[in-house]
């Protein structure tokens, strides 16, 4: 260990600001976690730990993965920073909150423990500068649960409340809990899943770990330790202490604060953390009151780090003390709409200052980290950073890898050990060992682990997965990474834990009270309640749908799937009449159109096979040099994507494929790929966008990624010259430019190729019919890619396959940050830190309005709020030169900030824009507020998305659920089926017909997607035009009367949303696996099954025999039953017969063509039991 000993740790006299502390030299990235866990291991032996602070979360998080590549023997700790601004309204996420709480409480046990291991606690300036709970408040918070316990479970309700948990229905986050009964779900602080109590009486039961996601069990457990799921609690002496001390500090004008009568109540309240050291008088913590024997160590360049969080903290509170005097002055613009007053406590309450800094470190043996040399210490050889072949990639003629080769033998000479060859995954490192293969390298070793490497001889070329941006040389061992060879790559690693979001997505597109709802007898209709009805002696719940005329009908529920949901709610809908003509009608309208649809679709993909196109394909070395410039990992939808084009490609008949996939989820790469294989192969590329703006877009990516091929490329829009737009379209007609970009512009029947042999077509559906006629004449035996954002459910891509040729990205790019959602009232403190905060890190913004009013009030109140900061506003009412001025100009980086309505709903991609605001969030539907926020969240940075409503405003259930639904949401898991669900409102397109949205309005979204698969299936099967009548409608569900109680019962799942969730995914059951499946997570959640939910059950398995023996109607009796067959036809009438003569006296064939059975069954459970037989054995006399 080199260190500056010349320059003594101190805090310099009248310069605060300026930090000296010792020096660890030749410690370059990757390098220093070798020499952490070095100095880790020296400090076991006197019973010390290592305190090594990172200056942000991002590098925290990769040290973390270094370490466990390097020294899996060190026992490495997280300390997380609040991921909040200082003073803001908002807390931090439970999840957070909950690893911290961890790890203070893992330090305590540390200290009590006689175990020796190497330990470092892991930590960012944010965190090690501000303070934590005290030590006494956590020694003795947890809560210990065994097996066969006896607990009273009243006292652990308590004990969960007081310490930060949040009683919920359905647990899915840390730091929640939820009771059911005898069964208690919660999240604990420190586990990836949570837990499931099973109690009988006060005894336990059993002890469960389950899946978030799916509410499924994973594994039984003996025991658990509970921690606080907060930083404080809720007891009578917190709160007691908090109320003093908000008087004390505030006076008793403080008591109207919200946050103040929140506490009193027992309440928490969003934000409420940022007053911690009430709860606890005043008196604070440190990091280091919980290590006080440790060492602390900083990253390079840490220390100026903390100096800007204090510069930063001071002026939070300078800017809160300056609100909160502003909020009384009524003569104020700029404060006009301040809302609620903030309190702000003093700085050094819950930070600390310069001052206590070097106070509190100097006993810690500190040191900072430094990549560079020792200047005192010229020939000492120690570890240096890596080459980057940056240089090399710039030139036209680049040769990568033997510029690598040569590197390897330069070096080779002063690492007395292997040269290792970082992928960042396991995919990136396959493609790099076929690429070096392709370059001739020979004697290299995949090593998974350091143990393998240290098995290496010296020289031998190891390949490992490491998350390393830059690598390093050092005497013992060299690595050189993927990003120094290939180039700039996300270096963060995608969330291990995937996400099913399927049943989620299910709960949260429940129907709820109000929805309009399409019966697909009856039509449309308004679901209004759930009642609990008395049919035939036994109770049944029942869905109340309200018709035209205030008719009503109740569907039982488990008929559920005979409803869809009608979609988004926008305009006036007409209720259908019961009984009337006018549903059938049009039902019957939508299913003509659809059977021609598929009619045409079978057609055109015959038609297809039968003509020729050019083979287009180049070698996997060229191709291969191509990929490894894309600066990001393929998701594995995206990879699938790109193999079906290329492969498309190879035939010798014309490609027509459909990419499918949100926004940002790389459908562009594909074209860029394609692009690349149709211009080596010598054939002209044509990309055709709705926008300029969308061309431009296009154009800049084309070119930074086809640089240095010698592929030419040019754009064809009004942003270019008459002059040149004459140049650049004689040079298509002659064959000079390889690839043009443009808009509509490109289907002018000026323009002549000279080999055009691929065409794609960016977001179809903005193109109107005179295009597209244009387009059919273009692309005769022409390849033709389209690609669009409109999301496609993955059924009816299914039954799709091999109609049209389709490929859906459903998954989001791998490295990806989700982006951190926001709900919260106005307040202009926090717009203009989250405003500035992206401003400075030379960011843009997005402020959006629902209304075209809103706007000029919000740029009165921007210019007051952040002078700082270049505000431009568009609507959709402006001329379209001037709104596309504008979008360029933001585009162009000429602005800070668009104000605008909803419609950046769809447009412009801008990866800097990372920032949005959204006013009056509640005034959006669900589906738009993710549309709108998919704007941003489109780069390497975490993007932030501000949902804002007025202060004082009590927001309606179905608003409250939206926001809270966004807020929860993963938006890079959920997204495409969330979007999916509410197709209608960002319109189906023209994928599949000009007529088709006409039908959805109609008929509605699900209805129609279920009734388009039905006619392909018709279509396929060879159903004539003519006989549409005549085709069998498959949308009909066995009426099953048995007088037993079918329902969920209230007492078992008292929320009704949750109840309606269940309902709904009853619908969705197609076999027994999936009954015994849901039965036992109904159990696992909720319990033993009371009879009402076994019978509810029993009805569905029932029907789906009934289903497969085509009866739709079965009456159940203690005498016997009648069965009834769909259109009074059995499937097979000689086999039926059959069974009817050897089971004669028993069963017999009435003159109505119904199967009367004559049996003896006194109850609900034998007339179960006993139906189940009689219609398996109709089954079997049926095959």
């Amino acid at each position: 260990m080199t260190q500056n000993k010349a320059q003594p740790y101190r805090e310099q006299e009248n310069d605060k600001d300026h930090w000296v502390i010792p020096q660890l030299y030749h410690a370059p990235q990757g390098e220093d976690v070798r020499l952490l866990a070095s100095k880790a291991r020296a400090l076991m032996p006197q019973d010390r730990i290592l305190i090594h602070a990172c200056t942000d979360d991002q590098r925290l998080a990769a040290l973390g993965d270094l370490f466990t590549f390097f020294a899996p023997d060190v026992e490495i700790l997280h300390l997380p920073a609040w991921d909040c601004l200082p003073y803001d309204r908002i807390s931090p996420r439970p999840d957070i909150i909950a690893e911290r709480v961890t790890a203070l409480c893992t330090l305590l046990n540390w200290q009590k423990e006689t175990k020796r291991a190497p330990r470092i606690l892991l930590t960012t300036i944010g965190a090690i500068s501000q303070r934590v709970t005290p030590r006494h408040a956590l020694d003795n918070a947890q809560f210990f649960i065994q097996r066969n316990d006896t607990i009273n479970a009243e006292e652990l309700q308590s004990y969960l409340t007081q310490n930060g948990y949040s009683r919920t229905d359905t647990v899915r986050d840390a730091g929640e809990f939820a009771v059911r009964g005898g069964i208690i779900d919660l999240f604990p602080s420190g586990r990836k899943n949570p837990i499931r109590i099973d109690l009988f009486g006060d005894d336990v039961e059993s002890i469960k770990i389950f899946d978030s996601a799916s509410q499924r069990s994973i594994k039984t457990i003996k025991s658990i330790a509970l921690l606080p799921a907060s930083e404080f609690f809720l007891n009578q002496e917190s709160i007691e202490n908090f109320r003093q001390g908000f008087r004390e500090a505030f006076g008793m004008i403080g008591t109207k604060d919200p946050i103040y009568q929140a506490i009193s109540e027992g309440r928490k309240m969003n934000g409420c953390d940022h007053w911690l050291p009430l709860f606890y008088q005043g008196k604070m913590d440190t990091v280091f009151d919980y290590a006080p024997n440790s060492v602390v160590s900083f990253d390079h360049d840490a220390p100026i780090v903390w100096n800007d969080r204090i510069t930063q903290i001071d002026d939070f509170y300078q800017t809160r003390k300056t609100l909160l005097k502003a909020s009384q002055d009524k003569k104020s613009k700029a404060t006009a709409s301040v809302g609620e007053a903030y309190h702000p406590l003093p700085t050094t309450t819950l930070y600390i200052d310069s001052e206590e800094r070097a106070r509190l470190v100097a006993p810690h043996e500190p040191f900072e980290l430094n990549p560079f040399g020792a200047p005192t210490d010229v020939d000492k050889i120690g570890a240096r950073s890596g080459r980057n072949f940056a240089d090399i990639r710039a030139k036209p003629d680049a040769d990568i890898f033997g510029a690598l080769a040569i590197h390897i033998k330069d070096i080779s000479g002063d690492v007395d050990g292997p040269i290792l060859i970082a992928g960042y995954s396991k995919g990136a490192r396959e493609r790099i060992h076929t690429m070096m293969e392709a370059a001739n390298f020979t004697n290299m070793v995949k090593c998974d682990d350091i143990k393998d490497v240290k098995k290496l001889p010296k020289g031998a070329i190891g390949l490992i997965i490491l998350p390393l941006e830059h690598g390093f040389v050092a005497p013992d061992l060299a690595i050189c990474t993927e990003r120094d060879i290939l180039g700039d790559r996300l270096t963060r690693k995608s969330s291990a834990r995937k996400r099913k979001a399927d049943n989620f997505i299910t709960e949260i597109s429940s129907l709820n009270v109000g929805d309009l709802v399409v019966h697909v007898d009856h039509g449309i209709g308004r679901f209004v309640s759930l009642e609990t009805l008395d049919i035939g002696g036994a109770k049944h719940d029942c869905l109340k749908l309200v018709y035209a005329n205030d008719d009503k009908l109740f569907l039982p529920v488990e008929n559920i799937e005979l409803l869809s949901r009608f979609g988004s709610e926008e305009g006036n809908v007409q209720l259908d009449k019961l009984g009337g003509a006018g549903w059938q009608a049009r039902k019957a309208k939508a299913k003509r159109n659809l059977m021609e649809i598929a009619d045409h679709l079978l057609k055109t993909a015959a038609a297809r096979e039968l003509k020729k196109a050019d083979k287009l394909e180049v070698s996997d070395e060229v191709y291969n040099e191509f990929a490894a410039t894309f600066p990001y990992h393929e998701t594995e939808d995206q990879l699938n994507a790109i193999n079906d084009v290329i492969a498309d490609l190879a035939m010798e008949r014309p490609m027509d494929r459909l990419i499918c996939g949100d926004v940002g989820f790389g459908k562009t790469e594909i074209a860029l790929r394609a692009a690349y294989v149709a211009a080596m192969s010598g054939m002209q590329v044509a990309i055709v966008a709705p926008t300029t703006l969308l061309v431009r877009q296009h154009y800049q990516n084309f070119m930074k990624r086809f640089h240095g091929t010698n592929i030419r490329i040019d754009q064809l829009s009004r942003l270019v010259t008459g002059k040149r737009a004459k140049a650049i379209k004689e040079n298509i007609a002659d064959g000079n430019v390889n690839i043009v970009i443009g808009t509509h512009a490109l289907f002018a029947k000026s323009i002549k190729f000279n080999n055009l042999g691929l065409l794609v077509v960016d977001e179809e559906q903005r193109f109107g019919v005179k295009q597209k006629e244009r387009l059919k004449e273009i692309k005769d035996n022409v390849h033709v890619l389209t690609l669009t954002a409109t999301p496609i459910p993955r059924t009816l891509q299914m039954s799709l396959t091999g109609v049209k040729q389709m490929s859906i990205i459903a998954t989001p790019p791998v490295d990806r940050l989700a982006t951190r959602s926001f709900v919260l009232p106005t307040d202009p403190m926090v717009i203009r830190e989250a405003l500035l905060r992206e401003h400075y890190r030379g960011g843009q913004s997005f402020y959006v309005a629902p209304r075209l009013k809103h706007l000029q009030e919000i740029e009165d109140m921007l210019r007051d709020l952040v002078p700082e900061i270049r505000v431009i506003t568009a609507h959709g009412q402006m001329p379209p030169t001037d709104l596309e001025d504008r979008m360029t100009a933001f585009y162009e980086g000429q602005y800070d900030l668009l104000l605008a309505t909803n419609i950046i709903e769809s447009g412009i991609d801008i990866p800097r824009a990372n920032t949005m605001i959204i006013h009056h969030a509640e005034m959006f539907g669900l589906s738009q507020l993710y549309q709108i926020r998919g704007r941003i969240g489109r780069s390497k940075l975490r993007a932030y998305c501000y949902l804002t409503y007025p202060v004082g405003q009590k927001l309606t259930d179905h608003a409250q659920k939206r926001l809270e639904v966004l807020e929860t949401l993963d938006s890079l898991g959920a997204g495409f089926q969330l979007a999916s669900h509410d197709l209608d409102i960002r319109g189906a397109g023209n994928l599949l017909g000009d007529q088709q949205s006409g039908h959805i309005r109609e008929i509605g979204v699900e209805l129609y997607q279920q009734m388009l698969e039905e006619a392909v299936a018709a279509a396929r099967s060879g159903v004539d035009l003519n006989d549409i009548d005549q085709a069998d409608d498959t949308k009909w569900v066995p009426n099953i009367n048995m007088g037993a109680a079918v329902l969920i019962p209230e007492q078992y799942v008292e929320d009704l949303g949750l109840r309606m969730s269940l309902y709904r995914r009853l619908a969705d059951i197609e076999s027994d696996d999936d009954i015994e499946n849901f039965a036992a997570e109904l159990i696992d959640r909720f319990g033993d099954l009371p009879s009402e939910v076994d019978n509810l059950l029993d009805t569905v398995r029932l029907k789906l025999m009934c289903k497969a023996a085509n009866i739709d109607r079965v009456d159940a009796g203690p005498k016997g039953a009648i069965i009834g067959f769909h259109n009074d036809t059995p499937p097979n009438v000689d086999k039926l017969f059959a069974w009817l003569q050897q089971r004669k006296g028993a069963v017999k064939l009435r003159p109505d063509q119904k199967i009367s059975a004559v049996k003896n069954w006194p109850n609900a459970n034998k007339r179960i039991q006993g139906l189940r037989v009689l219609l398996k054995e109709i089954l079997t006399a049926l095959q």
